[in-house]
């Protein structure tokens, strides 16, 4: 990703800190001005992906003729001006099964090529489940390389439930608040039986003021929508660039409609053959991984605050957070005021993202160790989205449970995660606690599950980019390479580096091979190491 506000992971709200650690998203700028043009319809406007969320088959299921939605993917879409951009809406069912039933706009937001020789469209998702694609193009399609953005239209979506389109509802920000600032690594069973009573309130608040789209914000159901996008956009097949949660949307959709993918580069995978626990252990695992080389760069640097060397460095962060746990710290000021365990974990979490935010860190954990919690405060309100008038932007930390527990089912009894505890701290002694209750909230969330884990071959796709970062800590670079085996024609390339996600991170080697991709359809050796 281009900067660090746009990192992105894919846990659920209680992974750090009992709530998504994800940066939200920027509302879609008011659009003004007059239609500018509209698109063509595309074929295949008859043909849906397989069976709606009442469906027991997993997201890679071929695609398989559904309900007529010729309706869909023949309307037309009314382009106005915003800002520097076009903006309009998409009209997609809520309900695939029921396409003559309740309906959801879905906003979107495009750059328009100046090349009249232009390819077609490049879909954006910039992860969570949650983030907002009308956003990303606001800070991404303008980075692009020129020769990219002659050869398309740059597009985004909000997809349903997110930021514009009819956004997931469910705590006002106070409440968000005590959320985000509440235990996440529960000592005692009375603890446990607290933290998942916090989980089963903060889905009933979901389903009480976001209704019956609740049940209709699965990883499936956004991927049919984006064939709908591309029908209406006038394109054969989607080209598609997706980053951490992205992969995920986009190998679904390469699933569900293998036959219409284009160039699609997949950057910081989610591996859908994982299930929960196997999901949360590997990024455990990414962000143990990620927090030691951080611990060396600490230890460089000659007056490291928390240890003398990377073992000494882990051991004191784990004993920092025990002590904040403990006992909170004043953080006069800055967000709540107040630095819990669990804001702590955040703040120390979005370091992991980008090493340009290290030597902030060390000041940070400084100030922390002489009783101050400031510094960890900004960064933890910088990772929520938190503004300064206590407000959040977006809705991503609500729209995250509300997808990800569709996705995927989990076991709901407080005790099976107290006895996972041993296998995280196992793998990471320093985050596992707090990993091990990630998927708690979906344990006891109000609507069932819909999907399940499952490997994705998408065969009869053309050769999809597959991206990984060796010292991830969202998305470990493990998932990369599973995903491109798992696929049929998934190509990996490899960056090595620190941070989440690889593409535009100040690796000139990377960045030509996917540009070549993108535009000349060259698709690199499998295994290329940049």
């Amino acid at each position: 990703m281009t900067t660090l506000r746009r990192a992105r992971t894919a846990r659920s709200a209680t992974s750090l800190a009992a709530a998504a650690l994800l940066l939200g998203a920027c509302s879609l700028p008011g659009t003004a001005g007059t239609t500018t043009s509209t698109s063509t319809s595309a074929t295949a406007g008859s043909s849906s992906g397989a069976s709606g969320t009442g469906a027991s088959t997993s997201p890679s299921a071929t695609a398989t003729h559904a309900p007529d939605l010729a309706k869909y993917y023949g309307q037309q879409l009314s382009w106005e001006r915003c800002g520097r951009f076009e903006c309009s809406w998409l009209t997609v069912p809520v309900d695939y099964d029921k396409p003559d039933g309740a309906t959801i706009r879905l906003a979107l937001k495009r750059q328009k090529s100046s090349s009249r020789s232009r390819a077609g469209s490049l879909v954006l998702n910039p992860g969570g489940p949650g983030a907002s694609g009308v956003e990303m193009v606001d800070w991404f399609a303008p980075t692009l390389a020129g020769n990219v953005q002659r050869h398309f239209d740059v597009v985004g979506f909000d997809p349903r439930g997110v930021a514009k389109s009819q956004p997931v509802t469910c705590l006002d920000p106070r409440q968000m608040d005590d959320l985000l600032g509440g235990d996440p690594t529960p000592d005692t069973p009375a603890e446990q039986q607290q933290l998942m009573a916090a989980n089963k309130a903060f889905g009933e608040a979901c389903k009480q003021r976001t209704g019956d789209l609740l049940a209709h914000v699965s990883t499936v159901e956004a991927a049919k929508d984006m064939d709908v996008l591309r029908a209406t956009l006038g394109d054969q097949r989607l080209n598609y660039f997706g980053a951490s949660y992205g992969t995920f949307l986009g190998a679904t959709y390469a699933g569900l409609f293998p036959q219409r993918v284009g160039q699609m580069v997949l950057d910081g995978v989610i591996d859908p053959a994982q299930d929960g626990k196997q999901s949360a252990l590997g990024q455990a695992t990414g962000f143990e991984r990620a927090t030691r080389a951080y611990a060396q760069h600490c230890v460089d640097t000659g007056s490291c605050p928390v240890g003398g060397s990377v073992d000494e460095v882990m051991k004191g962060l784990a004993d920092l957070l025990k002590q904040i746990d403990a006992k909170p710290l004043p953080a006069p000021g800055v967000g709540t005021g107040t630095l819990t365990e669990g804001w702590a974990s955040m703040g120390l979490a979005l370091p992991m993202y980008s090493d340009q935010l290290w030597p902030e860190l060390d000041g940070a954990l400084r100030a922390a160790k002489g009783g101050d919690g400031s510094g960890l405060m900004r960064l933890a309100t910088q990772y929520a989205d938190r503004q300064a008038d206590g407000s959040y932007n977006g809705n991503m930390l609500q729209a995250i449970n509300a997808v990800n527990c569709l996705d995927r089912p989990v076991p709901g009894d407080a005790a099976r995660y107290a006895a996972d505890e041993k296998d995280f701290v196992a793998v990471a002694p320093t985050w596992g606690r707090f990993m091990a209750w990630g998927d708690a909230v979906c344990g006891v969330w109000p609507v069932p599950a819909t999907g399940k884990a499952a490997p994705i071959s998408a065969k009869g796709s053309g050769p999809i980019l597959v991206l990984g970062t060796t010292r991830d800590p969202a998305t470990p670079y493990e998932n990369s390479v599973a995903l491109a085996k798992e696929l049929d024609k998934g190509v990996l390339v490899t960056r090595d580096g620190d941070g989440h996600t690889a593409y535009q991170q100040g690796n000139n080697c990377l960045d030509r091979l996917v540009d070549d991709y993108l535009v000349k359809g060259k698709v690199p050796a499998d295994g290329a190491k940049c």
